[in-house]
């Protein structure tokens, strides 16, 4: 996944939602159509495009998309 605008578009793509690249610091908790369920979708995701186990406490600490993506592509 070569950005964190490529996440967005895969996560709107596969959840059938409407963020922006400028979703990507914000808050998760302040994304109004954001939930825990989508989360857990979203570590599924990473691991499928990633091919690779991921750290989940790293990736449910994160607090924004972005801060997602990075901790994915850092393990």
């Amino acid at each position: 996944m070569l950005s964190v605008d490529v996440l967005i578009a895969r996560v709107n793509e596969e959840f059938g939602i409407g963020l922006q690249p400028a979703d990507a610091d914000v808050d998760l908790a302040d994304l109004a159509e954001w939930d825990s369920v989508h989360l857990l979708r979203l570590v599924a995701l990473l691991e499928h495009e990633l091919d690779r186990v991921l750290p989940v406490h790293d990736i449910i600490g994160a607090r924004s998309l972005r801060a997602i993506w990075a901790a994915a592509m850092e393990s």
